[in-house]
């Protein structure tokens, strides 16, 4: 038997239902979740980010929630660090870490042992790329990255100014793609990993359902509590999907019908992005049916568990 640790981990597109299945799963198995979705790192950002309620994650532990302020800025490597010290934590007290999320870089940094890019920061050339974005646009920004490193554009979200802005200074500081700087060393873990699907039209609907659920339960008043404590609008975080349609809601820019119509926009933009990294016929994964029961999962889990 392998002496590698083993490390379920559970991927898929957002609102295909990761969170309640991963619990009902840790639930069965004697496990605890690790976060690797970046938008619930943050405090106060709840509603928008659909993070697991607190009654949700009172039936299992989590790791990696809300650990940092929406102007505090939780890197790849980061979150690397945090995310194997809490595996760690899980495999010493006898339980079973499931890293669960649809953030491809983040649970690849894990699954495949990334070295982020070792190349450092660049100031003055962020400072001069932070001004064209702002004096040109965002995706005038991100197609300057797509001439030049069409695989990490393909990755990153034009509105994700930050990440953008540190492909493009990896390339101009070191005259190397970001998408080929990511080093791999062996993963530290048996990995089981397990995809959930859906149709794109059930998918579509739940997202749609999801959005308008936002809404009702405050996504408005969430936002503008995040702006009186003096968060700005400007912020990576506030530019997440959501985020960045409820600051224009208030501002007077958008109806509420107006900032639907987009929401559902970009997330299916987005969930075509997440498809990118994780492949209905990566053999790596196996593919349930996001409405296939918890308990026959976990038989899938359990069979691979004896034979690593």
């Amino acid at each position: 038997m392998s002496k590698s640790p083993p490390l379920i981990v559970i991927v898929g597109p957002t609102a295909v239902g990761k969170t309640l299945k991963a619990i009902q799963l840790a639930e069965l198995m004697n496990g605890e979740i690790v976060s690797a979705d970046s938008r619930l790192f943050y405090r106060g950002m709840d509603i928008g980010t659909a993070k697991p309620s607190a009654s949700e994650r009172a039936r299992v532990p989590h790791h990696l929630i809300d650990v940092a302020d929406p102007d505090q800025t939780w890197s790849i490597a980061v979150f690397q660090q945090a995310a194997n010290a809490a595996i760690a934590d899980i495999h010493s007290r006898g339980r079973l870490p499931f890293l669960v999320g649809g953030s491809g870089q983040y649970i690849k940094s894990v699954t495949k042992g990334w070295i982020p890019p070792s190349v450092q920061p660049n100031h003055d050339l962020r400072t001069v790329l932070e001004n064209l974005s702002k004096s040109n646009s965002p995706k005038w920004l991100h197609e300057k990255l797509a001439l030049l490193d069409p695989l990490s554009a393909e990755r990153i979200d034009p509105r994700n100014v930050r990440r953008t802005i540190r492909a493009l200074e990896v390339i101009l500081t070191s005259g190397h793609r970001f998408s080929e700087l990511k080093g791999i060393s062996p993963s530290p873990y048996n990995l089981i990993q397990t995809g959930l699907i859906l149709s794109r039209t059930d998918l579509y609907n739940r997202i749609d359902a999801r959005i308008d659920s936002m809404f009702e339960q405050g996504l408005l008043l969430e936002v503008g509590t995040l702006l009186k404590k003096g968060y700005s609008p400007d912020l990576p975080t506030m530019s997440a999907i959501g985020y960045r349609e409820a600051v224009k809601i208030l501002d007077g820019e958008l109806t509420e019908g107006e900032a639907k119509i987009k929401m559902r926009k970009s997330t299916r933009v987005f969930v075509r992005r997440q498809a990118n990294w994780f492949k209905e016929n990566d053999k790596e994964i196996k593919w349930f049916n996001a409405d296939t029961p918890a308990a026959f999962i976990s038989s899938h889990i359990k069979e691979s568990l004896t034979n690593l």
